[in-house]
């Protein structure tokens, strides 16, 4: 049993306390904002005492794999932190491929999975305004040493903000005319009956000005458009950086039981500065008949998920299109919940449910064979960020509003999508208006309002 210890420490930004390691390996920052609920805490990773990494020719069992980094399950006592330390990491969306087989081929710059076990972590408590040092391991004394390492993690001294404006020179995005084209050929196949719904992505690439860096552009997203599950992970020679609005999976124990949530997101209209404007497009989207029907597939599908691994007739939708507006658009939400079954866990629920419905569609493998047409692998997009607590609980984001860095001798190139879900009746003007209105927040840190 590994035996856990907790200091509380005055309240630090999560965002000054990263800065200092934002250059190293494996160094994670999982930031909630925006407000609401799932924006309560944040966490600080770093230094993993194991790491896994799933790329070409290493075949092991995704889920067997990280069952194994994990470990045995321990009681959690983090002092109300969801999260005291175990996995945390990064799945790729073509990680899909390793649990059912499409033909997807895979992403030659990111790993499938990328994980780490983490033993010491910084929560951060945005509602008590607290910090919390948790460390975790087989003894008590080695758990208390833990945390106070963690602790001294506050002691640096954040180094300059860098640039004041992030730029990338230049960003393109792929023709409208081709992303259009796609649509109207996906289309084509709902209209066959190949399948009913898929999410189609448009592509934005360029590089970072030289002297500036990934985590300048979380930093200006968290000023400018808090998002729920923004995020930053550093990797040998890569970088990530999400805002995303969406969670895919969340676990959490209750009353002896493993209960689970997805939070699935279909159904978009851009922001107005007129308030007016901002009322009407509100209204229209929650009258939409077309992004009803769109969200009420993706719900079906992760019903069908959820009760792969669930208590059979436990699977219950508590909220459908529910509004939720952000910096730059509103949503439709709706809620999907679970009780795992006995001797299920929420690793187990992971590999059942990957890749995210909401940016896949229905059904959801040929849906996955559809989107290989029309896109290159996606990498991180659309994957996850997850963490895997020691208690079975387990949270996790759909990487949308995700900027992927690889690093090369000429600095950092980056890639950004932005897609939407295509349905019979899709119009390809107003879908690629869509993904423009869904990629603005992103694209304005990295050019700097350019």
């Amino acid at each position: 049993m590994l035996h856990a210890a907790v200091l509380p420490l005055p309240w630090r930004e999560p965002l000054a306390a990263a800065a200092s390691f934002a250059d190293e390996p494996w160094t994670l920052l999982l930031l909630s904002g925006g407000g609401g609920s799932h924006a309560r805490w944040s966490y600080l990773l770093r230094r993993p005492t194991r790491t896994l990494m799933l790329g070409p020719g290493d075949d092991r069992p995704p889920v067997a794999a990280l069952t194994d980094l994990l470990g045995p399950m321990s009681a959690s006592a983090a002092d109300g932190s969801p999260f005291g330390g175990g996995l945390a990491g990064l799945a790729s969306y073509e990680l899909g491929e390793r649990l059912d087989p499409t033909g997807l081929g895979s992403d030659p710059d990111w790993p499938d999975l990328a994980v780490g076990l983490y033993p010491t972590v910084l929560a951060f408590d945005h509602a008590l305004g607290r910090v919390l040092a948790i460390g975790r391991a087989a003894a008590s004394a080695c758990a208390e040493a833990a945390a106070a390492r963690a602790a001294t993690w506050l002691q640096h001294d954040a180094p300059p903000s860098g640039p004041p404006s992030t730029e990338v020179s230049p960003l393109r995005a792929e023709p409208p005319e081709a992303y259009e084209a796609a649509v109207a050929n996906v289309t084509g196949r709902i209209a066959a009956g190949e399948i009913f719904q898929a999410n189609i992505a448009r592509r934005w690439t360029g590089r970072l000005a030289r002297g500036v860096q990934p985590f300048d552009v979380v930093r200006r997203l968290a000023a400018e458009s808090a998002a729920p599950f923004t995020a930053y992970l550093r990797l040998p020679g890569r970088a990530l950086v999400s805002n995303s609005p969406e969670r895919f999976l969340g676990v959490a124990p209750a009353q002896g039981a493993l209960v689970a949530e997805t939070r699935p997101i279909k159904g978009t209209r851009p922001r107005s500065a007129d308030p007016a404007e901002d009322a009407r497009l509100a209204a229209e989207l929650l009258a939409s008949a077309k992004d009803r029907a769109e969200n009420l597939m993706i719900v079906d599908l992760m019903r069908n998920d959820l009760s792969r691994v669930c208590v059979p007739g436990a699977v219950e939708t508590p909220e459908l299109f529910r509004l939720e507006s952000f910096a730059n658009v509103h949503h439709l939400v709706s809620t999907v919940r679970g009780r795992l079954a006995p001797g299920r866990t929420a690793l187990d629920l992971f590999g059942a449910a990957f890749p995210p419905g909401s940016v896949t569609g229905a059904p959801k493998l040929q849906a996955m064979r559809v989107i290989a047409r029309h896109e290159p692998p996606r990498g991180p997009y659309c994957g996850a960020l997850f963490w895997a607590g020691v208690d079975g609980a387990f949270d996790s984001s759909v990487l949308i509003r995700t900027a992927a860095f690889v690093e090369d001798e000429g600095g950092w190139r980056v890639e950004a999508r932005a897609g939407a879900g295509i349905t019979a009746d899709s119009d390809p003007v107003a879908e690629r208006l869509e993904t423009e209105a869904k990629i603005a927040a992103l694209r304005h840190a990295l050019e700097g309002g350019g």
